[in-house]
């Protein structure tokens, strides 16, 4: 039979210090991970500015980052004036969808959940395009109101419809299934809308096919409207995990249920509304920077809203440099190399692969 130390707390004293001893050291490496992430994304960062068609030094651009090149030096203006303010845009949005996916996969309680696949994007696109062809709306400020309404109304309709369909099937297939339905739905009147007037298709066709070439200038629009729906997203993780209990259990801790979750959606329509405005729809980012955030630091949302704005920001920041690399003529759309990365990753979570709980 095993002798206790002497002096060594036994009990419930000693169970005790065993938990503050385990939260303190989860809380360390939740906090190592969170940094290590930000010294992934100033490399992403880094890359970025680097890398298109021109390569410039790594070296070179913190030369130039510090001050220590002349500030009319070709490369200078390269990095400065054309890939600095895309590389900014990358992260702002990347945050923006990375932190929406977070949100939505909360309050539905739903790990397929994202602005593209539940069709909130296509519906900001569709009201935006509502904007350009009868009211004559130009830039992004004014593209921001209109992909708001358009995601806020969206996102009704589709948890409307789930919440009826789910009376046949279960709840996370079901806002699925609406999702999908209202993307095709408002596909086609996009087609129909804008198949007749050239003039439009050429102006929402250059916005909505999800790039960041060309989109320098709507940082100055849009950075206050993205940093007001981070700094809202942010506070939500005590909410958010007394949500993920259960409505029943979260009421008897004393969170206005009904009240929580109109908030956290409306900050979730928010940054998607954002995002969609600033670059057109881009799809899954949402969906991947929330279950890469989740694999890394688990359930409890105080932690995985600051992981999925970081993930979501590193994962369009790579895809918007893999898209320069590309041999040929020109570069790709990011929304194409996010939705080849994106789809493979959604399939295997519907069949239940790998699946990291919500």
């Amino acid at each position: 039979m095993p002798i206790a130390r002497a002096g060594a707390p036994s009990g419930p004293a000693a169970v005790d210090d065993r938990l503050h001893v385990l939260v303190r050291t989860r809380g360390r490496r939740r906090l190592l991970g969170l940094l290590a992430l930000l010294a992934l994304t100033v490399v992403g960062l880094i890359l970025s500015l680097a890398l298109g068609a021109r390569d410039i030094a790594p070296g070179t651009v913190v030369d130039i980052l510090r001050g220590a090149r002349p500030a009319g030096d070709y490369e200078s203006l390269v990095v400065l004036t054309e890939r600095m303010p895309r590389t900014l845009l990358a992260l702002l949005v990347g945050a923006c969808l990375g932190t929406s996916g977070v949100v939505m996969q909360a309050i539905t309680r739903n790990p397929l959940a994202d602005p593209g696949i539940l069709g909130v994007e296509l519906g900001a696109a569709f009201a935006v395009l509502i904007g350009i062809l009868f009211f004559g709306v130009r830039g992004a400020s004014s593209y921001f109101w209109w992909a708001l309404v358009g995601a806020a109304v969206t996102a009704c309709i589709v948890l409307a419809i789930s919440r009826l369909a789910a009376l046949a099937t279960s709840s996370a297939i079901s806002l699925v299934i609406a999702g999908a339905a209202m993307s095709a739905i408002l596909g086609s009147l996009i087609t129909l809308l804008i198949v007749r007037d050239t003039a439009v298709y050429a102006h929402y066709n250059y916005w909505s096919v999800g790039q960041l070439n060309g989109r320098a200038g709507v940082i100055d629009e849009i950075w206050p409207f993205a940093v007001i729906g981070l700094m809202l997203a942010l506070p939500l993780g005590r909410s958010l995990n007394a949500l993920a209990l259960g409505e029943e259990v979260a009421e008897s801790l004393g969170v206005a249920v009904g009240r929580t979750q109109l908030y956290s959606a409306s900050v979730a329509v928010l940054l998607c509304a954002v995002a969609t405005a600033a670059v057109g729809p881009v799809a899954f980012v949402g969906l991947l920077g929330a279950h890469t955030a989740r694999l890394l630091v688990g359930g409890d949302h105080r932690w995985l809203l600051p992981y999925g704005m970081l993930c979501g920001a590193v994962l369009l920041l790579v895809a918007d440099v893999a898209c320069r690399l590309v041999p040929g003529n020109g570069e790709l759309q990011v929304a194409i190399a996010t939705a080849v990365i994106g789809a493979p990753v959604f399939v295997a979570l519907a069949r239940g692969r790998r699946v990291v709980p919500v």
